[in-house]
This record gives C-alpha cells, structure tokens and sequence, in this order.
C-alpha cells in the first residue's frame, strides 16, 4: 500500500468550506439528553453570525479565543464560528485546575475566553488576568448565543486564507511548560479529508462522539471528519459507559474512536449492557497502544472491524491508520501513511530501510511548521524538514508501522499524555518534600499511570502527599502510588535518571 494511496484530493482549503452542503437539511449534530437536533443549514447560518458578532465585538484577525467547554453543539458552533471569522481557536482542557489554566492562558494571551457561567476556575483565572469571560447560552430551538457579547454589532467578515492559524492546541512538553501547536487551516483540513478519505466517511455515516472536543482526536479524528463527509454528529456532554450503546442504536450511529480505555470499558460491561454483536461499520482506535487480544476481542463481540490509527498534536491528529477490509488491518501495527510520508531514522538522523527500528519522523501538508514562540523546541523537534515524533517504531516492507517505544518521557495515562516535570514541580511545592521524580508505572486500565518517588525533609506520608497533589493538579495527572525513598537516582549532571526508578 502506498502511503500517499488516501490523499485527499478535496478542493476544500479552509475550515469555512468545512461542512459538505451548507444548504441541506439533514442532520449535522445531534445532542442527547436534552433532543436538539441541528441541521446543516442551521449550523452554517449560525456559524455566520456568530462569526459576524465576533467581529463586531472588536476582535481582530489572528487573535485567540480560548474554548473552555464540553462537549456539545457550544463547543462546535463556537470553533467554526471562531475559526470562521479568521480567529484562532484555542481549546482547553475542562480538568485544568487554577494553576495549570493560568499557564497555559499566560502562554496563549487569548482576546476573550468562552466557558459556562458556573466554571468558577474559568471566572477565577479570567478575572485575574483581566480577560472577558463570555458564557455559552443553548437555546431550545438549538440556536448557540454567548452571554456579554453584543448581538448587535456586525463586522464583515473575510475568507479565511489556508494559511491563517485556524487552531492553537496546547501538549505537554518534557520541560514541563506547555508548548503551543499553531495549526493552520490547511493542516486541519487536509488531516479531515485524510480521515474522511481513509475511512470512507458519506453522509449515511453517523459518528457517536465520546472523546473530547478539545483534544485533537475527538475534535479533528471524529467531529470535524464527519462534518466534513455530510454524516451526523451525535454529541453527548460526556461519555457514559451505561448510556453508550442506548445512545448508538437510538441514533443508529456507525462508528465510534475512542481511547483503548474506553473501548475495554465497554467490552468488559459488554454482555451486561446488552450491546449489540453487530451494526457498526467499523471501530477506531487511537491515542495509545491497543493489546492485539484486546482487538481480536472486541471485533468478536462486537461484529466489526478495529481499526488502531496514530495520531499527534503536532501532525493535525491521524498520520497512520490500519485500513477497512478487505485491506488488512494488523494488530500490533498502526497501519500505513495516510496523506503523509513517515520514515525511520538513527540516532544520527539517517535514514533506514524496512524492518529496521528508529526514530519515527514525518512530514506532510498536515504537520505543523512550528510550535508557537518556541525556537529551541523547534530547534529539537525537526531534522531537515520531518518532525521528530519521539517515538520508536519500525516500518514493514508494506509500510505498515509498528510503534515499539517513546524516546521522549511523557508519561501516557490513556491517552492522556502527562509531563514528569509538571507533576515534580508540583510534589516540590510540599514543603516536606526535598526531591522528587514521576514516572510511569503499568496499569492494567490505562497502559500506564503516574508514579513518583520523593526524599522528604519533613513529616509527610504517600496518603497526604496525593491528597496535596490533587489540590493542584487535575485528577488525572496526580500520580497513582508515592514511594518514599532516601535517595533518587541522578546523573553526573545531577538529573534523576527517571528510567531508573521506573525499573
């Protein structure tokens, strides 16, 4: 199979040609509990004049907007609209606590911030930055209006050009500051038409959402993909293990990505929940490894075929995939290329041949040019214009990739990919403690979770230590188990050797 066998050649080049008929009046979004039902020409007047009030509230293009919501018909009217109007959309994590949120806005510098009126991180943060907070309001009639923003002003409102910045994404570096992924509308929508090319997306596909909107794999790999194909959006604030499969055969959705965590959620209360053995075009998985037992369970129990992408920030989300029948899709493998080249270089930066194991590199219209004001990550994260994934894989002579390892230390909880340096700055902050170092540690849900170990100089036990953590930290960055230790081990340069306390 030839990497470049599923570029989209769609003549679409910014997120404003995104929908696939802006004038039909079939369902686009669909967003139970609360039975709105969102057709695409509702969408799209809405996205305009959204838009348009977003212009005449004095924002400029190229400025950010930072997105702070769950998932729903909000999240999305509000990103096209945004992105619509020349804007940089910049959507952040609903799990942030005050500090992690004021350094990532400290670092993005957003015009405004849209967040629900009862998010009081949000309030507080905004306030003290001296940023306007404009809370979403749903409609009955499925009509997205924002609280303080002027609804009578109007600006006029331009084409967007492909290489506007359209989304500002925020990852976790080794630093442990947050790094800014600036992807243009080019990068976002020819990593849509890759997804939706790949798949086979058309408008009689219904895609039932569960992963976050504001995170690239549920925002670009399963929203914006079936947008852009004409199929339906089925959109719940969250996901809910016992409202999964109601939800799937009430809207007869045919496809679902999720994270290995949920789907193993799902397949252990499978039989319990009376899910269906059958129905669903196909099942994507993506974000972290999935155990090829776990695979060839879940297409026996659920009559479909599993088909494990990768994905990146920095690469608009999916840059392999395994691909639909009757091609083969390889367990243990992340499939091939799709719209980009990947290869496989040494530790000097050459270039290998199949089979051989190294560095995966990757360029392609999707991938970003850079990460925002950052030029010694820059500097780090490419070689003679392919980005450095970090990880550790090897091409097979029919280009299917299989991913074996990480270079870099981010700690992958589901998903979720967690700074150590993030979690020891804040273990630091104890006032019992003297050093600290996280790491991964195995678990059986997640893949992996976060463990640390800390050299007190005070009285502090594990117990009060997590309880310390979560003050400050999201839940799912503090760490699972704390060691208490004597010594950690370093480097001659005085760095804790992290690997080594993982063993």
């Amino acid at each position: 199979m030839k990497e470049n066998e599923y570029l989209t050649m769609d003549p679409r080049t910014t997120l404003a040609q995104l929908l696939a008929d802006p004038e039909a009046s079939s369902p686009a979004i669909i967003c139970p509990p609360i039975g709105v039902v969102v057709s695409y020409k509702s969408l799209a007047t809405q996205v305009e004049r959204l838009a348009e009030q977003f212009l005449g509230a004095g924002l400029k293009a190229g400025e950010v907007v930072a997105i702070i919501l769950p998932n729903g018909l909000e999240f999305l009217v509000v990103f096209l609209a945004l992105t619509r109007a020349r804007l940089v959309a910049a959507p952040i994590n609903l799990a942030n606590k005050a500090i992690e949120l004021k350094s990532i806005l400290d670092a993005a510098r957003p015009s405004a911030v849209i967040a629900e009126s009862g998010n009081t991180v949000a309030a507080e943060v905004t306030a003290a930055l001296e940023v306007p907070l404009w809370p979403p309001l749903l409609e009955s009639s499925g009509g997205v209006t924002l609280a303080h923003l002027a609804t009578a002003a109007r600006g006029t409102l331009e084409t967007p050009k492909e290489d506007d910045v359209a989304l500002l994404m925020y990852t976790s570096g080794t630093t442990g500051q947050p790094k800014g992924v600036p992807l243009t509308h080019r990068n976002v929508l020819r990593s849509v038409g890759n997804i939706a090319s790949h798949y086979a997306l058309t408008p009689a596909d219904r895609s039932l959402v569960v992963m976050p909107l504001f995170h690239g794999h549920g925002l670009i790999g399963a929203a914006l993909s079936t947008l852009a194909s004409g199929g339906t959006l089925i959109v719940p604030p969250r996901f809910s293990a016992s409202d999964f499969w109601p939800l799937f055969r009430e809207h007869q959705a045919t496809w679902y990505s999720a994270v290995p965590t949920i789907h193993q959620i799902l397949l252990a209360r499978a039989d319990t929940d009376g899910a269906p053995d059958r129905g669903a075009r196909f099942i994507r998985s993506c974000s972290a490894a999935l155990a090829p037992a776990v695979l060839a369970n879940l297409e026996k129990r659920f009559g479909a075929p599993v088909l494990e992408a990768y994905g990146m920030t920095e690469t608009s989300h999916q840059l392999a995939s395994n691909p639909l029948p009757p091609l083969p899709h390889k367990a243990g493998s992340v499939g091939f290329a799709t719209g980009v080249e990947i290869a496989i270089i040494d530790q000097a930066g050459k270039h290998l041949p199949p089979n051989a194991s190294g560095e995966v590199i990757v360029r392609g219209p999707s991938v970003m040019t850079g990460y925002r004001a950052n030029p010694a990550a820059n500097a780090a994260a490419f070689i003679d214009g392919w980005f450095r994934s970090g990880d550790v894989g090897v091409l097979d002579s029919g280009g299917y990739l299989r991913l074996t390892g990480r270079i870099k230390e981010l700690i992958n909880r589901g998903g979720e990919k967690i700074s150590p340096d993030e979690i020891e700055a804040v273990l630091l902050e104890h006032p019992a403690v003297a050093e600290a170092g996280a790491f991964p540690v195995p678990d059986a849900k997640y893949g992996e979770d976060v463990g640390a170990a800390v050299v007190l100089k005070g009285a502090a036990d594990p117990d009060s230590l997590k309880a310390f953590c979560r003050e400050h930290l999201a839940d799912f960055k503090t760490p699972k188990r704390i060691w208490i230790a004597s010594a950690l081990p370093k480097s001659a340069t005085g760095k804790i050797r992290r690997s080594e306390l993982a063993a």
